[in-house]
């Protein structure tokens, strides 16, 4: 009421009108507009930002849709594979009843397996003249388009449920969220030209350490997407565990080296594998621990803690350090340095915890992509 009466005395030119009248009035105004309508032009503003993200991602959905269509018809044995590409990108894994827990990790390997060997035999089936590596790298595209997808639309449907619910509170945690989506769909990009050009990546550190401790000596299949050498150094004799290369797969280490520790001896246990840095470490750089350095969902880990725990064997992890966006992108040369320290240090271990004639087992964690 007391502003509608000052600009009626305004109007009728019976209130003097000088410059700082004008400011309090102008400021006055805008008051009032931030008290009624601050919030709602704060989340107009969100919104415009949530949809310039959100279009950035649809691009690199369908991005990640036409290389995975392009490798398919390069290969495929049907006219146009797109039908087929469009239900694999909305596949999922139902999660197993958690309700009693007892049996859950058995239940998750074997679902996921199964989940795995869908895939795989669907592919092999569409592109059946490829060759078994190249077939692992599109099994790879067509999962890194998944979940670019899987992304988009979680995005998508939180961006419509804040904007359809007016709920300025899911929409702000949208927005918090957004530069670590975008972190990491810039390195699922990144992925998918690794695996479209069979480009060794930084989550393949440890199946590179696992092949410079075995070179020259050629590895030989063992188990599911696994592959062994026997080795020595210095007098120790060294089995050398690793993912099946060239193709992009991490195989199943936890499956491996259970069966292994089941039939031999060992002194000493050694995984070696990448691991996520914290901002403002150096890419490279490497670390040590205690357990079983995998990552994953679980399962693994689990079945190589149980028999090596059983067992009462030493346990080291070595690990090279990177960020998420440099493990799943093509190797840089600061990863390869860290690898280059990584074998090393494994070697010293070696030396160090493991007299001669002593036996030791070096499994090599990682994606065998671009690697032999």
């Amino acid at each position: 009421m007391f502003l509608f009466e000052y600009l009626m005395l305004i109007a009728q030119a019976e209130f003097p009108i000088d410059a700082g009248t004008l400011l309090n009035l102008i400021f006055l105004i805008l008051f009032l507009l931030f008290i009624v309508w601050g919030q709602r032009i704060q989340t107009y503003i969100i919104m415009k930002d949530i949809e310039f993200v959100l279009r950035r991602i649809n691009m690199m959905k369908d991005e990640g849709r036409k290389i995975s269509l392009e490798k398919l018809k390069k290969h495929s044995s049907v006219p146009d594979p797109s039908g087929f590409l469009d239900r694999v990108l909305e596949y999922v894994v139902i999660d197993p009843v958690s309700l009693d827990p007892s049996g859950i990790i058995w239940k998750l390997d074997y679902l996921l397996k199964m989940a795995e060997d869908r895939l795989k035999g669907e592919i092999k089936n569409i592109v059946p003249q490829a060759k078994e590596n190249e077939r692992e790298n599109i099994s790879n595209i067509v999962e890194v388009a998944a979940t670019l997808n899987l992304l988009y639309r979680v995005v998508r449907h939180y961006y419509i449920m804040g904007k359809k619910t007016g709920n300025s509170i899911i929409i702000i945690q949208l927005q918090y969220l957004l530069p670590e989506v975008m972190m990491q769909a810039d390195a699922l990009m990144g992925a998918l030209y690794a695996y479209s050009y069979g480009h060794p990546i930084g989550d393949g550190s440890g199946a590179l350490v696992a092949a410079n401790l075995a070179h020259p000596r050629e590895f030989k299949t063992t188990g599911r997407d696994m592959e062994i050498c026997e080795t020595e150094l210095e007098g120790r004799r060294l089995t050398v565990l690793k993912s099946k290369g060239p193709g992009a797969t991490v195989g199943y280490p936890g499956d491996a080296t259970q069966g292994l520790l089941q039939k031999r001896k060992y002194d000493l246990v050694i995984m070696v594998d990448a691991g996520l840095k914290l901002e403002g470490e150096k890419s490279g750089t490497v670390f040590e621990g205690i357990g079983a350095a995998i990552g994953g969902i679980g399962t693994e880990k689990y079945k190589i803690e149980e028999v090596v725990v059983k067992r009462k064997l030493p346990l080291y992890g070595i690990i090279v350090r990177m960020s998420i966006k440099e493990a799943i992108t093509p190797m840089t040369e600061e990863i390869l340095k860290g690898i280059e320290k990584a074998t090393a240090r494994t070697k010293e271990v070696i030396r160090e915890k493991v007299p001669e004639g002593g036996k030791v087992l070096v499994v090599g964690v990682g994606n065998s992509v671009g690697i032999w």
